[in-house]
């Protein structure tokens, strides 16, 4: 559904009474770097000790790939998923329709360690029941490069002026996404899913308004 309010300019609202769940609700785009950075590391190290470095290369090369789905599919059916309850509409607009109503709120566009960390910590854990042992520190290190580069990426879509064609091809499928069509164009580092999943968007310029 197509929204009906997009705010083009930097400003953006308030969705708590309480300044300290306020204040959780923002954040710089460099604070994902700082918090998951050494949490790469780690895991990418505790995959060469353990493995080949062939095989701790192909293990973070997988993790990375299969963030490029879930990114897709937290996107499109849990993100977009529009509630009808007045309590599932307000933790919508909480998680990301602000986003969508405030583009250029550069204080929502990166996720917030009190959401980020949580949702990290379970999927490791989720990731322990399936995976064996000797895999999971190289998979989990690329998932999370993977939700890094996502959130990084993201950011600079919003904010960042692009003369390289890739980069640009990509600004325009996400601004489309937003300004034209939220019902399609989910992938945000990629629309490799898009593809495969049917929900790509026309190739036109976004109508912004």
């Amino acid at each position: 559904m197509k929204k009906n309010y997009i705010s083009n300019s930097s400003e953006s609202v308030r969705m708590f009474k309480s300044s300290l769940l306020e204040g959780l609700s923002k954040v710089p785009y460099f604070v994902p770097l700082i918090v998951f950075i050494p949490v790469i590391g780690y895991f990418c190290w505790q995959s060469f000790v353990i493995n080949s470095p062939l095989t701790a290369i192909g293990q973070i090369l997988l993790g990375l790939f299969i963030w490029t789905l879930i990114e897709y599919v937290m996107h499109r059916f849990v993100f977009h998923f529009y509630p009808k309850s007045e309590w599932g509409k307000r933790i919508h607009f909480i998680f990301h329709g602000v986003h969508h109503d405030y583009p250029n709120d550069a204080h929502r566009l990166v996720m917030p360690p009190s959401a980020s960390i949580p949702l990290a910590t379970a999927f490791y854990f989720l990731f322990r029941v399936f995976i064996p042992v000797s895999m999971l520190d190289g998979f989990f290190c690329g998932f999370i490069f993977g939700y890094l580069v996502y959130d990084m990426t993201h950011y600079m879509l919003h904010h960042a002026k692009f003369t390289a064609p890739f980069w640009k091809k990509l600004k325009q499928h996400h601004m489309l996404h937003h300004y034209d069509d939220a019902t399609k164009g989910y992938g945000v580092t990629s629309d490799l899913w898009d593809k495969v999943f049917g929900s790509e968007l026309s190739k036109r310029e976004p109508k912004k308004s």
